[in-house]
């Protein structure tokens, strides 16, 4: 009697297991190709450009300061119009300078870098939400994203980026 009930708790769990992995519906989008045909990523893009440009400006602008300031103690020192402690001095300034320089660049890249996050997490996040939308309309339990490259093989009627990009107004 125990290996009867046994057999059927084992029946009847392999019957729901298999009843609910059938029942999952697994679907894919592109998210990358959306993202491409957002307006709201070129605004992005066109506005970290613009911040890049201005900031690039501005750090070569202090590249040519400080080079001119170089450029002017080498020629005093040949001269003659300067000691050699004061060059020295002056030269040990200028290293500070060039360390600001260097600074400004690495702030440059992680400001740029913060910008980019900024502007992008609400792209991203809309997205997803148009994703959410439409796994939960048409029933798919699972969306995978096919630009990550980790999707092997997907038949083509489970393609949802169109429908995305219908939920979020783009074609």
């Amino acid at each position: 009697m125990n290996s009867i009930y046994r057999i059927g708790l084992i029946l009847v769990m392999a019957v729901c297991t298999f009843g609910s992995v059938h029942a999952q519906k697994f679907g894919y989008t592109n998210s990358q190709a959306i993202l491409l045909q957002m307006p709201d990523v070129k605004q992005a893009d066109s506005r970290l450009e613009t911040l890049q440009a201005q900031l690039q400006k501005k750090g070569q602008q202090m590249l040519e300061s400080l080079q001119g300031k170089y450029a002017s103690l080498q020629k005093r020192v040949d001269d003659g119009l300067i000691s050699q402690v004061d060059a020295q001095k002056e030269a040990e300034a200028l290293a500070k300078e060039e360390q600001t320089l260097m600074k400004f660049e690495q702030d440059m890249v992680n400001q740029l870098t913060t910008k980019r996050e900024e502007l992008i997490k609400p792209i991203l996040d809309k997205v997803q939400g148009a994703i959410d939308d439409v796994a939960a309309q048409n029933g798919y339990q699972y969306i995978f994203d096919t630009s990550s490259g980790v999707l092997l093989y997907a038949k083509p009627e489970d393609d949802i980026t169109d429908r995305v990009k219908a939920k979020l107004g783009i074609n």
